[in-house]
């Protein structure tokens, strides 16, 4: 999975999946390079409050929802 053209690594998704709060993605993200706003962190977790994965549907996740929250805003 990419973002602005930077691999993101199957860890970084799923800790970003655990990720309660915007601020805590926020820093999660930059922790791993990647600069994102407070906003766009909030739309993330909007988009997956109603979204779960097991870890073996974790598995099966192909790439761009996480790139299109972080880079559509």
């Amino acid at each position: 999975m990419k973002f602005k053209g930077q691999e993101i690594p199957r860890e970084v998704v799923e800790k970003a999946m655990q990720c309660d709060t915007p601020e805590e993605l926020v820093a999660l993200a930059k922790e791993h390079g990647f600069e994102i706003t407070t906003k766009q962190a909030e739309a993330y977790l909007v988009d997956l409050e109603d979204f779960d994965l097991d870890s073996e549907q974790m598995k099966k996740v192909a790439g761009g929802m996480l790139i299109d929250v972080w880079s559509r805003r």
